[in-house]
């Protein structure tokens, strides 16, 4: 698979919420960083990570609008979209993923503005 396949399959089994599934996505020493707070490494601490949003989540979207691969970095254009306490949140995400050459992702870093998520949770 190239990354920029990798990174669409990656961001539809957002959809299943399912921790263990996208922590395989990974490797062990990976970095998730959401801009707006401090970057978590390893794959456990990027699945507890995953697991606090999604956990309580009823639904989950990763809407692709562009996609784009330079070698081995790919940056989408998402809204991301939840149902979280029966609220529906959709947030404007722009990502990065670098993958590695054995087909894993090495660092995710998610630029968004968080008080459009917390002015839709409000």
């Amino acid at each position: 698979m190239t990354p920029e396949q990798i990174v669409q399959r990656f961001c539809a089994a957002a959809a299943r919420r399912d921790v263990t599934e996208l922590g395989a996505y990974f490797t062990e020493d990976a970095v998730y960083h959401n801009i707006p707070i401090a970057p978590v490494t390893g794959r456990a601490a990027i699945e507890a990570t995953l697991a606090q949003f999604l956990g309580s989540a009823t639904s989950c979207e990763f809407e692709m609008r562009a996609i784009a691969a330079n070698g081995n970095v790919v940056l989408t254009e998402r809204v991301d979209r939840f149902v979280l306490g029966g609220k529906s949140i959709a947030l404007p995400v722009m990502g990065t993923f670098e993958i590695t050459t054995d087909g894993k992702i090495s660092a995710w870093r998610d630029y968004f503005d968080m008080q459009q998520f917390t002015s839709q949770m409000a």
